[in-house]
């Protein structure tokens, strides 16, 4: 990952979303077609990932290993910052544009960041 690894790794999970609808692939070629294109340490942390799983496991599905993903190449902290300055936004003196530009950013990692009705409602909480 280069200097800007958080936006890396959401163009990553997002571009893999935007591959996974248009070629209406399951969740275990999902994770298939993710593993392919992963590079160096992130293949690594793959690889042992997957060895992680017992042998008589269902095969992983595409959520499984988006959170597992995230959860290890972003850190906790910098998540929950992510998501404080996503429900601090406010438009202030910012272009109706500007704003829609600073909400959108943040807000479509929000639905990665947070996947389940459970996190959601812990954060909310």
């Amino acid at each position: 990952m280069g200097t800007k690894p958080e936006k890396e790794l959401q163009a990553f999970i997002d571009e893999m979303h935007k591959t996974i609808r248009v070629m209406c692939s399951t969740g275990t070629e999902a994770v298939e077609l993710a593993s392919h294109l992963l590079k160096e340490v992130a293949y690594t942390w793959f690889e042992l990932w997957e060895e992680s799983h017992e042998e008589e496991s269902p095969p992983t599905k595409w959520t499984e290993f988006a959170d597992a993903f995230i959860d290890h190449f972003l850190p906790a902290e910098s998540r929950e910052a992510r998501d404080v300055e996503f429900e601090n936004l406010k438009q202030g003196s910012m272009s109706v544009w500007d704003y829609h530009t600073r909400f959108a950013d943040p807000f479509k990692d929000a639905a990665y960041m947070m996947p389940t009705m459970e996190a959601r409602v812990h954060r909310f909480v």
